[in-house]
């Protein structure tokens, strides 16, 4: 078994066998065959890399933006407002009571055709006592804490408190009346 392989490889050259009659045909066949297949459809992966690139270039975009925007907001943060709540919890305490009674005193009212002027003059009142209130609380952020404002702050809210429930009060006047009128008409 031990032999040169050259003189193996010599030797299988000089036997040549001799090729099949159709073997140049059947070659070209293959050959055709391999170099003209169906390349598979690449426009799945096209629009994928457009989608991609579309991708980076608004994120690269919105990094940008956002860089530059950090950079235009100043340094210090504005001061902080202050209102009759962020004075005292005490004061927060009785800024959300009367909050919540005027939002609940104005979600109770019945509004018709019949009422509808008497509801809108004290609603005009309501917003003046509101804009009021807007003053004072700026009038507080500019001057300080001091007693007087407070109290003006805390009477605005009785005020409008009153007020809707005086309103409550003239409506529910407003529709016995209307109910008294209604009844002697059907007698």
């Amino acid at each position: 078994m031990t032999q040169d392989i050259r003189k193996l490889a010599k030797q299988i050259r000089k036997e040549e066998t001799p090729l099949p009659a159709n073997h140049e045909a059947n070659f070209e066949k293959l050959l055709v065959a391999e170099l003209h297949q169906k390349q598979p459809k690449k426009g799945f992966i096209k629009w994928i890399s457009i989608a991609a690139s579309v991708a980076v270039l608004v994120c690269i975009c919105s990094w940008l933006f956002l860089t530059n925007e950090k950079d235009a907001t100043p340094i210090n943060p504005p001061a902080k407002e202050i209102t009759l709540g962020t004075i005292s919890p005490e004061f927060n305490t009785i800024e959300t009571y009367y909050i919540n009674s005027i939002n609940l005193e104005i979600s109770e009212i019945e509004i018709d055709n019949t009422n509808k002027e008497l509801i809108d003059g004290y609603l005009v009142k309501i917003a003046e006592l509101m804009n009021e209130y807007t003053l004072l609380t700026k009038e507080l952020n500019t001057k300080g804490v001091n007693n007087a404002t407070i109290d003006a702050l805390i009477r605005n809210l009785q005020l409008r408190l009153e007020l809707l429930q005086q309103l409550k009060k003239q409506l529910s006047q407003f529709k016995n009346l209307n109910k008294k009128k209604d009844e002697l008409q059907i007698l």
